[in-house]
Order: structure tokens, then sequence, then C-alpha cells
């Protein structure tokens, strides 16, 4: 087994008052050897701590730490999984691992079917890759609420879309997840003419029947349309989402969204914006979302982001800024429409001047992009050919965690000097306003 490598320490920290370096690894705490961060967290809990600790010249060291029951430690590290990534073994044609260029960065083709990655980050997995163990593990420790690709819950469409026998068992499992007391939220990606029309309502009606009692299994649902790029395999079965079938299945689930809210007193299934922006049809309003449960499926994203960017603007921009500053603002030309509005407000403060550029993306071969899948090729390709005197805010899911790297492996600094611009990269409003006016 794996230890557990430290990359951070917070300062002032009982880790930091300890003597902890970067580089040094955590072998054992209590005689338990921790096999992610979930264990860690565990036994960390505890008052009295008995750590193993390997140095980062290889020496062995037992540490005893007396704190108060659940104080951190404060102790970062590499990877949230000691003992190594559970791999998927499902062939989904829609996969986007599977449907990258070869040669890149190896992290980029790794696909992960990690339960404790869900737990704890909200990542998908399929329940198809989980041993008893690793079930009981679930049950044991209460790991809940985990996400899941449903995709259908027909046994044969949904084996058939995974291509993995297994696949067809996802009612039993859910059954399972309802008996323990235990949740889940689900995901269904939608490919034309495979799992839509009459197999997405029976999907979609079958996850609802679990969503019952004071712990419904299934909390909520997204419904995604499936993203497509040039490099995926030949005779794939797979279509892209026309605008009428984005408009067709929109009126489907709305239909099926008011019988659920009249039952339960929640929309439960949702779809995700790009429905919506696909269709050219306008984005539900703000109240619809609820809490957001499906968030990070991009359910509701873009109402969240024009909100916040609304109170941000409110209490942030000034009427005048001292200096003239230009900026060009990069998108995906799927939010287009939807972030005139902001561009028009910013614009609002005297001598600023903000330009929105939204972009599709060349390289994966899609005409409609979303933001996070623009690369430094794509930017490359729209701007090398103008003479930029403006400098450019640039959002940073665009970029590998922690490196400022897109997903072609283009850097910043790269296409920096190819465009002989400065690119300023921004994680959210705050930020992106503050480089504004400053």
């Amino acid at each position: 087994m794996k230890s557990a490598s430290i990359s951070h320490i917070i300062p002032d920290s009982i880790a930091s008052e300890i003597g902890f370096e970067i580089g040094d690894k955590i072998v054992s705490i209590n005689g338990i050897k921790p096999r992610d961060l979930i264990d860690y967290q565990f036994l960390c809990a505890d008052e009295y701590l008995e750590i193993e600790v390997v140095d980062k010249w290889g020496k062995n060291h037992l540490i005893e730490i007396e704190k108060d029951y659940d104080e951190d430690l404060g102790l970062e590290f590499e990877t949230a999984l000691f003992d190594g990534l559970i791999q998927c073994n499902n062939k989904c044609p829609f996969c986007f691992i599977d449907q990258q260029p070869p040669g890149k960065r190896e992290t980029l083709y790794l696909k992960d079917d990690d339960y404790r990655l869900s737990f704890l980050y909200g990542s998908y997995l399929t329940l198809t890759n989980l041993t008893a163990k690793e079930w009981s593990r679930i049950e044991q420790m209460r790991l809940s609420p985990l996400y899941v690709s449903v995709h259908a819950t027909e046994p044969e469409i949904r084996s058939h879309l995974l291509k993995n026998q297994r696949a067809g068992e996802i009612k039993k499992q859910l059954a399972w997840f309802e008996e323990k007391r235990l949740q889940i939220h689900a995901q269904v990606v939608v490919c034309p003419n495979i799992n839509d029309g009459e197999h997405l309502t029976t999907t979609l009606q079958d996850l609802f029947s679990f969503h019952n009692g004071d712990i419904p299994a299934v909390i909520s649902t997204a419904v995604v349309p499936v993203g497509l790029t040039k490099f995926r395999p030949d005779k794939d079965e797979l279509i892209p989402v026309s605008r009428e079938k984005a408009r067709e299945v929109i009126k489907q689930v709305q239909q099926l969204q008011e019988k659920f809210r009249e039952k339960s007193g929640s929309t439960f299934a949702w779809l995700a914006d790009e429905w919506f922006l696909i269709a050219q049809e306008e984005l539900p309003p703000e109240s619809h979302y609820e809490d957001y449960p499906q968030i990070g499926n991009g359910v509701g994203s873009i109402r969240q982001f024009i909100k916040e960017f609304g109170m941000i603007a409110e209490a942030k921009l000034p009427s005048k800024i001292e200096q003239k500053k230009e900026f060009i603002w990069i998108v995906g030309n799927a939010v287009e429409t939807a972030f005139q509005p902001l561009v028009k407000r910013l614009n609002q403060v005297e001598n600023l001047t903000v330009e929105l550029r939204a972009f599709n993306s060349i390289y994966w071969g899609q005409e409609i992009t979303v933001t996070g899948l623009l690369t430094g090729q794509d930017l490359l390709y729209h701007l090398e050919k103008e003479n930029i005197n403006k400098q450019i805010l640039l959002p940073s899911l665009m970029l590998k965690h922690d490196e400022k790297k897109f997903l072609d492996d283009m850097t910043i600094e790269e296409l920096e000097q190819k465009l002989t611009t400065k690119i300023y990269t921004v994680k959210d409003i705050n930020q992106l306003i503050d480089i504004a006016i400053s």
C-alpha cells in the first residue's frame, strides 16, 4: 500500500507546530494504514494519535499527538487516494476520456470509477466496478451521498451503453441504497436514438420511484446532453444533439417535472443549461433550481453566475476608474447570449472597456462549446491573426488544476508569447472584477 504524501502544511496548525514537512509520508495512524483521505479524516478525529511517519530522507518517526476531538492537524496530501485509483472497466462510447487525442499528459487518460472521489468531490461513478468489500465500506462508513451515472434504468439499454453486463443491475443497487438509508444524486447523459424518448421517460420515472420518505435514496437527477468530439472512435453509433432534439427533450422533461413537483414538492429532475443553449431557448428562472443540487452538472450554473455577478458588481464596481483599461473576456460560445448583460454592466464603468469574445472549439470539433473545454489552440486559432492591444481575462476552469496549462497541454506562458499580450487567469467573479478595476 502506498503512503500518504504531504503536499501542504497549513500555517499555525498542529502539524506546523510539530514540524511536519512537505514530502513527509504518513504510514499509519494508531496502527492503521489509511487507504485514502476518508480513512485519514476518520482516524484523526481521535483525541490521542500515534502517527508513523517516513520523512523525505527515508527516516522513520513515531509521533504522539494529544488534541481536541475532531481538531484538524492541518495537513494536505498529493492525492486523496493513498492506495491508488479504482479504474473504470466500462466502454461507454460517450466517455470523454476516450474522445481525446493520443499523446497528451498521462493523467488525462485515467478513467476513474472510484466511490471515494464521488463521496469527497462529487465525481460520478457507475457502481459497476465495486467489490463486495467496497459496498460494505460504503454502508459501514455511511459514505453518502454518492453521485451515480445512471443513463438508463432498463437493463438492456444500460448494459448496451456501458458495454458491461453488470450495468443492468442498477435498479437492484438503487434498492440497496434505499434499504441502507443511503443516498445518491443521479445523472442521465442522453444519447439520441439510444436512451432518449420513451426510454428517458422510463428512466426518470424509475429514479423518481426512489425519491420518497424522510431519506430518499435518489435525491435529484440531472439530464445532460451527450458531448461529442472529433476524436471519438469510428462507428460509435452516437449522433450530436440537434436544436430540434434539444427542444424535444426540454418539452418532455418539463412535462415530467410538473408531475414530480405535484407528488413531491420538488422538481427532482433538472435539465442541464446546455439543453437551453442548444435549443436557443430562455433559461428557467433562478427560483427553478431550488438549492442547486446538480450545480456540478451545469444545472443552473449560468443563473447562479449571473446572480452572483449582480451582487458582487453592485458592491464593488465604481462609477469610474482613473486610468483607461481595455480587456478581452474569453468564454465558450455556449454562454455568449447569457453573458451580454454582464459585459454591458462592466462597460458602464467610465474608462473601463470589456469586450466579450465567445469561441467554439476547433480543437474538439464542436460548434457549441462550454468555457471549460476551450484549449490554448482554440484561443490561438481565433486570435492569432488579430493585432491584440488589450489584455485578456481568462476563466481558470479552462486550465488543469493548480497548473497554468490547457487541456491540449499548451501553457499560459506559451499563449502569451504567441499573442504578445498579458493574460490574467480569473478563478471567480471577485477576481475578475478586481483585475478589471484595480
